[in-house]
């Protein structure tokens, strides 16, 4: 039997359409990944898959109703990671938890048609919580890498105040995780407008003060810094530099707590980094 390989755009709607084509096609496709990340196997078949949103929210209310919402919240935030094995390991998942919760027989019951034959969906009886199980263990190292990239950038991300009232902080994630975090910025800035810029996954997620939405860019043009905002970071910086213990210093774990890679936009690290890579007009 011919090996195939489901090849998606890398979004959400792609993988969820994906796992769409794989049970309407009645296949098993032993690879589901995005482009730049296939490495096709010896007699193996590509098939690209369209994102179509309308199969892809079929396909959501198909979990949610058979898994519960929890577990479509876990794939949500599964489908966000880098790892070049992320569509592959939530396409296992699902499958997985879809059988697991499919009806079944009441007989011998306590709670015979009271669940409707779906009582597995109790948080009890989650696939959530089969942690051991090769198609969850996987993706529960996915969901807890997502998460802990998220938890970083709530502690690393920096604002900076802009011409226009509005407030500006780009990050540089191992995971694509600004839909996880403006939702937590937008309840702290309130009517505040503010933008968040990823700029490896070139995604920008903007808030007007009621709502707030993702934007697809490769480029992005800023006004220039408000009239107070250089005062600030100087001011920030001469914080930082001042409760610094010079004896206690210890660059190691330092790198350990504020990884290096995320050095390029904290304000109090710009004294030794290169400069911008955005223009300002």
């Amino acid at each position: 039997m011919t090996e195939l390989a489901y090849v998606y755009d890398g979004s959400l709607e792609g993988l969820l359409s994906a796992i769409f084509t794989a049970y309407a096609c009645k296949e098993d496709p032993s690879d589901v990944v995005i482009a730049k990340n296939l490495q096709p196997r010896l007699g193996q078949e590509m098939r690209d898959i369209e994102s179509d949103m309308d199969v892809a929210l079929r396909v959501q209310k198909g979990i949610c109703r058979t898994c519960g919402p929890v577990v479509f919240d876990a794939v949500k935030s599964a489908s966000l990671s880098d790892d070049p094995a992320a569509g592959s390991i939530v396409y296992r998942f699902v499958r997985y938890a879809m059988a697991k919760h499919k009806p079944h027989d009441c007989t011998g019951c306590p709670r015979k048609m009271r669940c409707g034959g779906l009582c597995t969906r109790s948080q009890k009886n989650s696939a959530l919580n089969d942690i051991v199980h090769p198609s969850v263990a996987p993706f529960h190292e996915l969901n807890r890498a997502v998460y802990n990239e998220r938890h970083r950038m709530l502690q690393f991300l920096r604002f900076e105040h802009m011409e226009g009232d509005v407030w500006f902080a780009r990050c540089n994630p191992a995971a694509s995780v600004v839909p996880l975090i403006m939702d937590w910025f937008a309840g702290r800035f309130n009517t505040q407008a503010f933008m968040i810029y990823d700029e490896n996954h070139r995604i920008a997620g903007v808030y007007e003060g009621k709502e707030w939405y993702l934007v697809k860019t490769d480029s992005l043009m800023l006004p220039e810094h408000s009239a107070e905002e250089e005062v600030m970071q100087a001011a920030w910086k001469r914080f930082y530099n001042t409760i610094a213990v010079e004896s206690r210093y210890n660059p190691e774990l330092r790198r350990q707590f504020m990884p290096k890679r995320f050095w390029k936009n904290i304000t109090e690290m710009k004294e030794t980094l290169p400069g911008r890579e955005i223009t300002r007009r």
